[in-house]
């Protein structure tokens, strides 16, 4: 089985290398920008849009859906990872389970020459007994003599019996652990390849839809961009008063953290320190209060406590979307902070665009 592992650590690397040479290409594409998300491929620009909103629309669009993408594409690489553990642990047992049966047939072996003899002279009728030692005793002390002779030779005949039974005992038991435990390594090898496979082609799909928000970005004029970065942070919005009485290793906490990345820009899979996507902010930010929160929005949405939209404080993690693909922190007033979408950096921003799915506390 120790033979399976090579080429799973050999896929694993061989798809890691197509994950960062989508990315890198990406990112040198896109200069400083990026997007955060996955769903289908979005398609090649067509005709040259006939307005300024027209473009401005149609770039939203594709972002949009290279926004799905890229969280479809680091769940299936988290699902590749844990395959491929899963797999990994399930050849060291299949290993440990043939080391065990070859272990049991050793004791059979070692066993088996006197159980054979045992076998051979019971056959041939020569097996001494308490009776044939009456019947050929000279003498009382003589008959004491090979009774207990006849004792000691049936209790050690009788224990390596007892023995050897356990060892075939044993041998069997290693026998169907070892067939399962194969088959179990078989069967999570081959999960992992199919979602190898289907990170490929998630990778692929995202790549292509990335030149596709680039060339939309292209389309646009210098003020059609300026608007779609639109600013910082809205008006009378004031960081101070909302960071005051932070309690160290909250979501308030994240939030303040998250809150100096204002600025940065936006890219597909990134994680910080300088540019992320809207997962990948979430979770830099609880990183630096000392949380390790998981990589994926959708895996986020099960993380921490939930919390109602009624309920929400600074620093609670909110989600968009009825896929999940896309997430924030929550920084009061009906505000969030997020990695918003390619062209737009890290802001603080309303969040009654996006369409509320559910929010935790982390």
């Amino acid at each position: 089985m120790a033979a399976q592992q090579r080429p799973l650590r050999t896929h694993s690397q061989r798809t890691r290398r197509l994950v960062g040479g989508a990315l890198t290409a990406g990112a040198l594409l896109i200069g400083t920008y990026g997007t955060c998300g996955l769903g289908p491929a979005a398609a090649d620009p067509v005709a040259a849009p006939a307005t300024a909103g027209e473009a401005v629309q149609r770039l939203i669009d594709l972002s949009r859906q290279s926004e799905q993408l890229n969280q479809q594409a680091l769940n299936a690489q988290a699902d590749l990872d844990a395959k491929e553990a899963a797999a990994a642990t399930a050849d060291k047992q299949a290993a440990d389970a043939a080391a065990a049966l070859d272990a049991a047939k050793a004791d059979i072996a070692r066993f088996r020459p006197v159980i054979d003899r045992a076998a051979s002279s019971a056959l041939l009728g020569s097996r001494t007994n308490r009776l044939t030692s009456l019947l050929v005793s000279n003498s009382p002390q003589q008959l004491l003599d090979q009774m207990s002779i006849v004792d000691l030779v049936g209790a050690r005949t009788n224990d390596q019996l007892s023995q050897y039974q356990k060892a075939t005992d044993a041998a069997t038991a290693a026998e169907t652990a070892a067939r399962a435990a194969a088959d179990t390594a078989r069967a999570a090898s081959n999960a992992a390849d199919a979602v190898r496979s289907d990170l490929e082609a998630k990778r692929a799909a995202l790549q292509g839809s990335m030149a596709g928000v680039i060339a939309a970005w292209g389309q646009l004029s210098a003020g059609d961009k300026s608007a779609l970065a639109g600013s910082m942070f809205p008006p009378g919005f004031d960081r101070d008063s909302l960071l005051e009485g932070l309690v160290p290793g909250s979501g308030t906490s994240a939030l303040a953290a998250g809150l100096t990345r204002v600025g940065d820009p936006y890219v597909w899979g990134a994680t910080g320190p300088d540019q992320f996507d809207c997962s990948g902010l979430v979770q830099w930010a609880f990183h630096q209060v000392g949380k390790n929160v998981p990589r994926t929005s959708q895996q986020q949405s099960t993380f921490g406590t939930p919390v109602a939209e009624k309920d929400l404080q600074p620093g609670d993690v909110v989600f968009f979307y009825s896929d999940i693909s896309h997430v924030g922190i929550y920084a009061g007033n009906g505000l969030m902070l997020h990695a918003s979408t390619f062209g737009v950096p890290v802001q603080v921003a309303p969040m009654g665009s996006t369409p509320f799915n559910s929010a935790r506390r982390f």
